[in-house]
């Protein structure tokens, strides 16, 4: 499985529907899901979209940052 769409070589990000069943790689771009082979499964649909968009909203509603920046532990393995 590539990371990168062969239709317009942009980045896909796994989308898991269901727990036993593999995850669906959604290109951002052309919006298609691809499955583990890099083969073109469907293209996404209006609700799905909408449901997305609707948990990033929520994500960013509810997370809070704080601004600062995260330091790494020295001397630990």
């Amino acid at each position: 499985m590539t990371l990168f769409c062969k239709q317009c070589n942009e980045r896909r990000l796994p989308i898991v529907f269901a727990k036993d069943k593999d995850p669906l790689w959604l290109c951002a771009k052309c919006e298609n899901f691809a499955d583990g082979v890099d083969v073109i499964i469907r293209e996404i649909t209006k609700d799905e979209k909408d449901e997305m968009n609707k948990k990033l909203d929520n994500f960013k509603k509810n997370v809070v940052l704080t601004g600062e920046k995260l330091h790494r532990r020295k001397g630990v393995n």
